[in-house]
C-alpha cells in the first residue's frame, strides 16, 4: 500500500480546504463531487499506481522540465475538460506525492506548458 502525501503548499491546502468544507457541509454540488471523484482516485492510487481505471502514464514533458518522472491518471474520463491528477514516488519508494490537479489539457501542442506543479518539500 502506497502512502499518499499532498504537494504544499497548493495540493495540500486544497485537499485541505476541499474535506473541510464537504464535513462542514458548506461545499457545493461541483466541490462535493470533486471530492468524490478524488478521494476515489486517491484510494485507487494508494492501493495500485495501475489501477485499469486511473489508466497512470508518465507524461515525459513535465518529467523533463522537473527532473524526476512525473505521472498523471485520470479521475474521471470522457468529459469536457475531464480532471488529471498529477503525481511522483516521491520522497520515498512507498510514498506518491499528489503535486497538481488540472482539467486536461485541450492544446495537444503545448499541453502542458502552462502546468505547474506544488513542490514535495516538508512544511517547517
Amino acid at each position: 500500500m502506497y502512502n499518499i502525501r499532498m504537494g504544499i503548499p497548493e495540493m495540500d491546502s486544497f485537499w485541505t480546504g476541499l474535506c473541510s468544507k464537504v464535513s462542514s457541509g458548506t461545499a457545493n454540488k461541483d466541490e462535493t463531487i470533486l471530492h468524490r471523484k478524488l478521494g476515489k482516485a486517491l484510494s485507487n492510487l494508494s492501493q495500485n499506481p495501475r489501477h485499469p481505471g486511473l489508466e497512470s502514464h508518465e507524461i515525459s514533458s513535465l518529467s523533463k522540465r522537473y527532473g524526476m518522472k512525473v505521472w498523471e491518471s485520470y479521475l474521471e474520463n470522457k468529459t469536457p475538460k475531464a480532471g488529471r491528477i498529477f503525481w511522483v514516488y516521491e520522497p520515498n519508494r512507498m510514498d506518491i506525492t499528489i503535486i497538481g490537479l488540472e482539467p486536461h489539457p485541450e492544446d495537444k501542442s503545448n499541453a502542458y506548458n502552462k502546468i505547474t506543479l506544488s513542490s514535495m518539500d516538508d512544511p517547517i
